[in-house]
């Protein structure tokens, strides 16, 4: 059994109308509501085993602050460009290449991209992942090259707000 976790980065700033969107850092909200998910994470199982983020500073940021709250050593974190500005099939391809030995990995990234891959892989009809959100997804194989679309189940689908919605 596969376990992903597909985490859409916090809540980012526009506040520089200046700023590339690859450099936008989080805004309040996200510099809260990520240690918020972190003590979530924390308490789930199983554990990821690696953490890949999308380049972008607003992903980078949410993953290191997940990454703290579970121990994961952040030296350990692997930055993966391709996640940045990167469509559905080519996160299904970032997710192939996993080495098998890994049974528990962790992606952090962007949107609409992380809603439609969720949606794909596990057959589910979420309209949009909110920022900061954390889907878990299993999938019965033990070969992450053998992943395809709709083989996976949605265990889990956690966000900031949950608990108010």
């Amino acid at each position: 059994m596969k376990t992903l976790y597909l985490v859409r980065h916090a809540k980012s700033s526009w506040n520089n109308a200046n700023m590339s969107d690859h450099a936008r850092p989080l805004n309040d909200r996200g510099k809260r509501d990520a240690p918020h998910m972190g003590e979530r994470l924390r308490e789930r199982t199983p554990q990821p085993s690696i953490i890949i983020s999308s380049s972008a500073v607003r992903a980078e940021s949410t993953a290191t602050i997940l990454a703290e709250a579970i121990d994961y050593p952040i030296e350990d974190l692997k930055i993966d460009e391709r996640l940045y500005g990167a469509e559905s099939n080519d996160v299904l391809v970032i997710i192939r290449e996993l080495n098998d030995a890994i049974d528990c990995a962790m992606f952090v990234g962007h949107n609409p991209t992380f809603t439609h891959v969720i949606n794909a892989l596990s057959g589910s009809q979420l309209e949009e992942v909110p920022t900061c959100s954390m889907a878990v997804l299993t999938f019965p194989t033990n070969t992450w090259s053998k992943i395809s679309q709709t083989q996976g189940e949605l265990l889990d689908f956690d966000f900031p707000k949950k608990d108010i919605a």
